[in-house]
C-alpha cells in the first residue's frame, strides 16, 4: 500500500468516517481501534494520538444532528409527517444514528450518548408544540422511532425492511400523531 499523504485533518475525518462505518456494522463492543485504522491505512497508534482512546473516538464518531426544523409554525395535523420524514432521512442518509443505534443496545456509553441525543434536541422540539406532559409525550415518540429504527434496520425483519417508505410513515404517522397531540 502507497505511504499515506501527511493530512492531519483529511485523515482524522476519514477515521471518524471509518469508525462510523465499523460502529453501524459492528457495534460499539466489536469495533477495534486496529480495524478502524486499518480501514484508512494508518497504524492504531495514530487514533489514540487523535482521539485518546476507543471511547473518545466513539464519542466523536457518534456526534449526531437530528436537523430536526422548529416545528412551532407546523399545522398540529402535519407534526408526525414532518418528523416522520426527518427520521426517515436520518435513518438512511447518516452512518452515524445506525452507529448510535446499534451500539447502545450493548453499551452504556452509547446508551447515554443515544439518550443525550433525543435530551437536546427531540424533547425540546416536542415541548414546543404539545400542551403538556411534554417529558412523556417525547418518551414515547422516542420509543416508538427507536423502536421501528432498530426493527428495520438492526434486526432487519422482513416486513418492515420491504415496507416502501411511504407506508412506513403511513402506520407509524398515526401513532406519533397520538402519543403528540391526544
Amino acid at each position: 500500500m502507497p505511504a499515506r499523504a501527511r493530512d492531519a485533518v483529511g485523515t482524522r475525518d476519514d477515521l471518524l468516517a471509518a469508525a462510523r462505518r465499523r460502529f453501524a456494522a459492528d457495534g460499539y463492543d466489536r469495533t477495534t481501534i486496529r480495524a478502524v485504522a486499518g480501514d484508512v491505512g494508518v497504524d492504531a497508534a495514530l487514533v489514540i494520538r487523535y482521539f485518546g482512546s476507543k471511547e473518545g473516538l466513539f464519542t466523536r464518531a457518534a456526534d449526531l444532528d437530528l436537523r430536526l426544523p422548529d416545528l412551532t409554525g407546523v399545522r398540529a395535523g402535519d407534526l408526525s409527517k414532518v418528523l416522520v420524514g426527518r427520521f426517515f432521512a436520518v435513518w438512511e442518509g447518516d452512518d452515524t444514528f445506525l452507529a448510535l443505534l446499534r451500539a447502545a443496545a450493548t453499551s452504556e456509553v452509547a446508551a447515554e450518548a443515544m439518550r443525550s441525543v433525543f435530551a437536546a434536541q427531540v424533547g425540546p422540539a416536542l415541548a414546543a408544540v404539545t400542551d403538556d406532559r411534554a417529558p412523556e409525550r417525547a418518551a414515547l415518540v422516542a420509543a416508538t422511532v427507536l423502536g421501528f429504527a432498530m426493527a428495520r434496520y438492526v434486526l432487519r425483519l422482513p416486513p418492515l425492511v420491504d415496507m416502501p417508505r411511504d407506508q412506513a410513515e403511513a402506520w407509524l404517522g398515526p401513532t406519533l400523531r397520538h402519543y403528540l397531540l391526544d
